[in-house]
């Protein structure tokens, strides 16, 4: 008898993030800081480069984390678990940037506090010869200069399929919208921002 088709991991991770949230839903703490350790990154990641530079992350992912313990009595197992988490970031990213909006000052604290999570570059960027380095760097720059003169719903499209490597189902439930509609989205996006890098590669 042959033996059976592994579990694939997306599948495995979706299985274990259930069981912790079950467990959340009966009042277990351990279980809502493991999944803090497994997340807090994305949900980061997400903020950062949705929200922009100027926006506390930090903030954000404890909200973001107070929100999925409060309302864990609403996750319904149907659906991914990282769909709903990105979901809870986009709407208090969004809430961020609607009042910063309303009050534009500018706050240092999210700029120059030393324990806030490093933007995401390169893996090995450290290892790199120095110039390398400045000039990956740079590019990042001019890449996360660009995201932030998109769309919020092109930015959000593009992070999660570019950054988050999410399939368009989960995308399209954290916008809220279908399927078609996100590929659009995405064309949109990547036509802008190849129109927007044009200066900087060329």
């Amino acid at each position: 008898m042959p033996p059976a088709d592994p579990i694939p991991e997306a599948a495995q991770t979706q299985e274990r993030d259930l069981a912790l949230m079950r467990l959340v839903q009966s009042g277990d703490t351990e279980a809502l800081r493991e999944i803090i350790e497994t997340h807090q990154q994305r949900v980061a990641s997400m903020a950062l480069r949705v929200g922009g530079p100027t926006v506390d992350i930090d903030d954000i992912a404890h909200q973001t984390f107070v929100r999925v313990w409060k309302f864990a009595h609403r996750y319904e197992p149907t659906a991914r678990f990282t769909s709903w988490l990105l979901t809870i970031t986009r709407n208090i990213v969004l809430n961020e940037i609607r009042y910063r909006s309303r009050h534009p000052t500018v706050s240092l604290d999210a700029q120059s506090d030393p324990d806030r999570p490093p933007d995401p570059g390169p893996p090995d960027l450290a290892t790199r010869r120095p110039d390398q380095a400045l000039l990956e760097a740079e590019l990042q720059t001019a890449i996360d200069e660009a995201l932030q003169k998109l769309p919020e719903n092109q930015r959000t499209a593009l992070v999660l399929r570019t950054y988050e490597n999410l399939p368009y189902e989960e995308i399209a439930a954290v916008l809220e919208t279908s399927v078609g509609s996100i590929k659009s989205l995405l064309f949109r996006a990547r036509t802008s921002m190849r129109e927007l890098m044009e200066s900087y590669l060329n």
